[in-house]
């Protein structure tokens, strides 16, 4: 795949369902102009963090991510774990994510009630999982075009703030007040998630040393900027931000009437499919990156011709199918704030020890990007992490090691002959 189909995948992560409600939820911690300050500031601390992913992921022209970074650096083991809570935490997201969105879409599609419910989800993740079997070509431009299809309605609601007037009157902005800036912040920062996911994909990249820096940090500033005047609009056009349900949706309205608000609540819809498919293209990435060392399992790291992990994908549909028809799905995402510290937390590491080891053409000035990568990292688990997060994923890395026994060492590949 090229730069744009990569920037795609990127910015896709980032904006998913999330910010269509995420503006009430800062202005709740953070009323009036500081919500958008909030994001500002919070984007602009995650650049050096990003930078730290393009500068270990151009060195790296093989799927896996962290995976790869942290065996490079520390070894199989640590290399195994990581991608094993990688790849739990993401598994479970989407599991999560699907069921969300089938239930969404269950009444219109007459399939009302439990049983309609998981019969839709199960056939949107067996759908899912045939496209990405196609091929990594196919997947790359389908979820451009839902990128593409997601970030029309966003476009016009901003376009709209910005150049039209509005709808009905609309009150002066709240001034930035006081408000738990912390809190606010947390929450910016889960909003941001996705950048991380660009070196996953690296080894099906063209010219990945150019291509995967620009989309890891490229993703985070378009994702920045978007968020920024999409949080700005909502505060001009709603006093009662932290009060709204569907705070883009009821913005639209004011500033598009009801043909922007129409638009706006159907890309809710196809922001959760663009993100439901990036999960399955990324999520058997992680799962094949930890068996592609020096111990192979079950021979989860086979890539096909045309640039899929086949049977960690398969591993990886019949997980999600499981726990989609369990019911209610809304706990799935216990690991998240874990995984992320461990891919924040663990990309730093490798980043400082390989600088200061100047390997990979790194020098000991790169490790200065670990520092922000690390702090930011920790704020995240210690501010955000809960004790039930802590537990699931101890039980993660428990299970980890149980399977990591299950590998075997790989035969060595022999040599020319004399």
């Amino acid at each position: 795949m090229g730069p744009f189909q990569l920037l795609a995948l990127g910015v896709n992560g980032i904006v998913g369902v999330g910010i269509f409600f995420a503006p009430a939820e800062i202005a709740a911690q953070a009323p009036g102009m500081a919500a958008v300050w909030a994001f500002a500031l919070t984007g602009l601390a995650l650049v050096p963090v990003a930078l730290a992913f393009a500068v270990l992921g151009r060195r790296f022209d093989a799927d896996g991510g962290p995976v790869v970074f942290a065996r490079a650096a520390f070894g199989e083991r640590a290399s195994f774990l990581v991608g094993w809570v990688a790849y739990v935490s993401a598994f479970l997201s989407a599991s999560a994510v699907m069921a969300g969105l089938a239930r969404a879409l269950a009444p219109s599609v007459g399939l009302a009630g439990p049983v309609g419910e998981r019969l839709l989800a199960s056939a949107l993740v067996t759908s899912l999982t045939a496209l990405v079997a196609s091929g990594i070509r196919v997947s790359a431009r389908t979820w451009t075009a839902l990128t593409v299809l997601k970030l029309v309605p966003l476009a016009a609601l901003l376009g709209a703030f910005l150049f039209l007037p509005a709808a009905g009157e609309v009150p002066p902005p709240l001034p930035a007040t006081g408000g738990s800036w912390l809190k606010a912040g947390l929450a910016v920062m889960f909003a941001y998630q996705g950048f991380e996911i660009v070196p996953v994909i690296a080894g099906q990249v063209r010219s990945a040393e150019r291509t995967v820096p620009m989309a890891t940090v490229g993703s985070l500033l378009v994702a920045a900027l978007l968020y920024v005047g999409l949080t700005w609009a909502c505060v001009a056009a709603l006093p009662a931000l932290a009060e709204a349900k569907a705070p883009l949706v009821q913005a639209a309205s004011v500033w598009g009437g009801v043909g922007l608000e129409r638009l706006v609540a159907a890309g809710t819809s196809v922001s959760a499919l663009g993100i439901c498919l990036g999960m399955m293209v990324t999520t058997p990435r992680y799962l094949s990156a930890l068996a592609s060392g020096e111990r192979s399992l079950f021979g989860l790291e086979r890539m096909s011709a045309s640039g899929v992990p086949t049977r960690a994908l398969a591993v990886t549909w019949t997980l999600v199918m499981g726990f989609v028809n369990l019911g209610d799905l809304s706990e799935l995402f216990a690991l998240s704030a874990i995984a992320v510290l461990m891919q924040f937390g663990v990309t730093a590491a490798a980043l400082t020890v390989l600088s200061l080891r100047r390997e990979r053409n790194l020098r000991p000035a790169h490790a200065l990007l670990a520092v922000p990568t690390l702090v930011l990292g920790l704020t995240l688990v210690a501010f955000g992490a809960s004790a039930r997060e802590a537990a699931v994923a101890s039980l993660a890395v428990l299970a980890g090691l149980a399977l990591m026994q299950l590998s075997r060492p790989r035969a060595p590949v022999p040599g020319p002959l004399p």
